[in-house]
């Protein structure tokens, strides 16, 4: 994608937004910097400034704060004298422990595999390439996310960490102290599919691949705003349900999630959009089936050994069976266990609108078969 930059000549006097990792240097004097524009996330902002890029994360729970301050600087060039405050990271990246499947599959697309010196959650994470490295030695194993290996991560000297931060999750516990850059994947933050799908400029960056970056994102925003507008061509809309019961609660999207907007851009009538969070939302049954009772489609993705099934859906909860889409089979469901749908989908939304243009408008994709869903089983 061409980069359109926009000059602006600005004063930097900015408060202290980050220590994580070191480096940052506060400037009061003049720089010149340009805004390298973005379409669609709301809560990343790039900067090209004189020998490096400042990266504005803004906090998704908190949108009047930052979330984290990154000045990316080329390993072969000097520190610039006057850089904004942050978190200094060289690039690229060449030893970078990562902490999820969806950002390794998004390495490898970015052709730079070989930077990844360590990854946690090893069963969560399908790229073949990682799974036979652990097993010869040449990736880091570093464990759960939760509770990594902190020796491993000291002995294999990550130049980054990637993971995905959390709302109250009372930071990042002892790898904090490690003075390495942590680099907070907030991407599912965003409130749209395309937002979210663009933060793949931003690790393109990081590894120096941002032509490629580019290059993908143009083919994801084309291909999906034509999906877009051929779902809008239809003039009934299917009410939606999705997920099931955990626990006590039921999560569901809300209507400013990624994947709300997503059911919506399909064509769908999602019936929790009134839910104004960007996150998950937290219901009872009983909130639940009050929306939902009649829903046309109830679409439910979940992690396990064996596909479920009416039968066994209705042993784990018998009052599931109460709800229309139960009654009259019209259920899809996606075991991620073997459906790669949470390792495409934030990268690759256009890839998921397809499947569920087709579960709501089955006329429109006659050629299409799906990918992600499947009708479930007796």
């Amino acid at each position: 994608m061409k980069k359109l930059l926009l000059s602006v000549q600005i004063v930097t006097q900015v408060l202290l937004l980050s220590a994580c990792g070191g480096g940052g240097k506060t400037s009061s004097a003049f720089i010149q910097e340009e805004i390298i524009p973005m379409k669609y996330a709301e809560n990343l902002t790039l900067i090209k400034g004189n020998g490096y890029i400042e990266a504005r994360l803004r906090n998704p729970w908190d949108t009047t704060a930052i979330l984290q301050n990154y000045i990316l600087i080329d390993k072969d060039s000097p520190v610039p004298d006057h850089l904004p405050e942050g978190t200094l990271v060289r690039t690229p990246l060449s030893k970078a422990l990562v902490y999820t499947g969806v950002h390794c599959a998004l390495i490898k697309e970015l052709g730079a595999l070989e930077s990844i010196g360590g990854i946690c959650e090893l069963q969560h994470i399908k790229v073949p390439e990682i799974q036979e490295g652990c097993k010869n030695g040449t990736i880091v194993n570093a464990g759960e996310g939760t509770n990594p290996d902190i020796e491993k991560i000291i002995d294999m000297h990550p130049d980054a960490l990637m993971l995905s931060p959390y709302e109250n999750s009372g930071g990042h516990g002892q790898v904090e102290k490690l003075k390495v850059p942590i680099i907070e994947c907030a991407d599912y933050m965003e409130t749209s599919a395309l937002g979210s799908a663009e933060w793949i400029r931003f690790y393109g960056l990081l590894f120096h691949q941002s032509a490629k970056a580019d290059s993908i994102f143009a083919i994801v925003e084309k291909n999906y705003n034509e999906l877009k507008a051929l779902a809008a061509s239809q003039p009934v809309k299917p009410k939606v349900m999705c997920e099931l019961k955990s626990g006590s609660a039921w999560y569901v999207p809300g209507g400013r999630s990624t994947t709300g907007k997503l059911y919506k851009d399909a064509g769908g009538d999602y019936l929790f959009d009134h839910y104004p969070n960007s996150g998950a939302v937290p219901l009872s049954f009983e909130t639940v089936f009050d929306k939902a009772q009649a829903a046309d489609v109830w679409l439910m993705k979940y992690n396990q050994p064996t596909d479920k099934t009416y039968s066994s859906i209705e042993e784990d909860y018998s009052p599931y069976a109460n709800f229309e889409a139960f009654k009259k089979r019209n259920i899809y469901h996606s075991n991620t266990a073997y459906k790669e749908y949470y390792e495409d989908f934030p990268f690759h939304p256009d890839l998921v609108l397809k499947d569920l243009i087709k579960i709501f408008h089955p006329t429109l994709l006659p050629e299409y078969e799906l990918k992600y869903f499947s009708k479930l089983a007796e």
